[in-house]
């Protein structure tokens, strides 16, 4: 396994300046976000990159397929904008040659992630929610495989159920995942997101060849006001690294490891001192 850059973790560089970064600190791979290829543009992107002889680990993101739960008219018409939406974005990630698509597969219909909750015009359905994200994914998989790009179905912790993902542990995106290829469908593994299932080591051993990526951050204690930022350097945190690294190994990963942070000090610190503290975190933390 190889360490690699997700560039939300130094979101302050553009791509350019993020692929410069990687070269510098002698980094092989990058995981790269769409927002940062739509502003370099996608075939400048992609020259960039090979440029620099960069493997792409992951594209982030597709998926908020859920709101297709909506009643009448409209959730029709937001169906059918994801699924444009997320082909637009496999059709990205197989111009970059990217590993892997990330699909964040979306919260409650009609919830928007991060505000308040509206007086009317969502539903609690969480059962139909995920009727809605495999509904999606008959239609996804074969488009993505005919490009040679994989889903990679990402649980996020049960603190974003509401808003941003209805998969809330490595088993339920496993069991999505199975219909369809390994090579179509997989899923991905963050430590932030999964380090408190009790049958995560479980399930990573059933995941086997469909884990499709491998992402690193620390779980900060407590969580800040905003806990889409309580992502912390590894090291920082609560969560046991080894047990999960040597797991994900046995279970035949030999991808790139990537970091992906969401913290408002990391985000306004040097990005070059940033990488720098990632590499040696890495080594000793979650290598250890």
């Amino acid at each position: 396994m190889s360490l690699s850059l997700n560039q939300w973790t130094t979101r302050q560089w553009s791509l350019p300046e993020a692929v410069d970064g990687c070269a510098r600190h002698g980094l092989e791979a990058i995981g790269l976000w769409r927002e940062k290829v739509a502003e370099s543009g996608l075939a400048q992107s992609v020259k960039l990159v090979r440029a620099a002889g960069l493997r792409v680990s992951s594209l982030c993101r597709g998926g908020f397929l859920t709101a297709g739960g909506l009643p009448g008219e409209e959730g029709r018409t937001a169906f059918a904008r994801a699924l444009e939406d997320n082909r637009r974005a496999i059709d990205e990630a197989a111009e970059l040659s990217a590993a892997c698509l990330v699909l964040v597969v979306g919260g409650l219909p009609g919830v928007k992630p991060g505000e308040p909750l509206p007086a009317a015009g969502f539903t609690r359905d969480l059962a139909g929610a995920r009727e809605r994200v495999a509904e999606a994914l008959a239609e996804l998989a074969p488009y993505a495989g005919e490009r040679g790009v994989k889903l990679a179905l990402e649980p996020l912790h049960p603190i974003y159920c509401p808003d941003r993902a209805v998969l809330s542990t490595l088993g339920q995106a496993l069991e999505l995942s199975l219909p369809y290829p390994e090579e179509q469908v997989g899923v991905i593994v963050d430590t932030f997101h999964v380090w408190w299932d009790p049958r995560l080591f479980e399930d990573v051993a059933r995941a086997g060849s469909r884990i499709a990526g491998y992402q690193v951050c620390d779980y900060l204690h407590p969580l800040p006001e905003d806990v889409l930022l309580g992502r912390g350097m590894m090291g920082d945190g609560v969560i046991d690294f080894p047990p999960i690294t040597a797991a994900v190994r046995a279970a035949g990963y030999t991808g790139d490891v990537e970091v992906e942070i969401f913290n408002a000090d990391v985000w306004a610190a040097d990005p070059d001192e940033v990488v720098a503290t990632m590499k040696a975190r890495y080594e000793q933390v979650v290598l250890a």
